[in-house]
């Protein structure tokens, strides 16, 4: 059992940044890897970062070079940097968790595969 808590969004203006936190309960950082997924009206949930167990981190596509993905394991956080927003990453942002089932380096970038997820927290970039 894990719950996580999205935090750190809000209204930017393009060009500009932001940083989401989410806290993890329990031993979340131990067990699990992390990942960012958002999802915009009317589009599906899209992939947006994850990090490993170990601390191997991975990006969709559309935030390659914009977005980097960090923890800190003593607060039992994971955060979002966003630089260079676009009106396009306009979204509801949240965080997931999965078991690492043991292997520290598992890397899952599908939503389907993971089980816990935070309530979101919401990102708007205006032009």
């Amino acid at each position: 059992q894990v719950q996580l808590v999205e935090s750190g969004g809000g209204l930017v203006q393009a060009g500009g940044s932001l940083r989401l936190s989410c806290a993890a309960s329990g031993r979340t950082f131990r067990d699990y890897l992390l990942g960012w997924f958002r999802q915009a009206p009317g589009r599906e949930r899209e992939f947006v970062a994850a990090v490993s167990v170990s601390g191997r981190s991975s990006y969709g596509d559309s935030v390659k070079g914009r977005f980097t993905i960090s923890k800190n394991s003593a607060k039992n956080t994971v955060y979002l940097q966003m630089n260079s927003l676009k009106p396009e990453d306009t979204a509801v942002y949240y965080c997931a968790a999965d078991s690492s089932h043991g292997d520290p380096w598992r890397i899952v970038t599908t939503v389907h595969e993971y089980d816990y997820w935070g309530q979101g927290t919401q990102v708007t970039v205006s032009s």
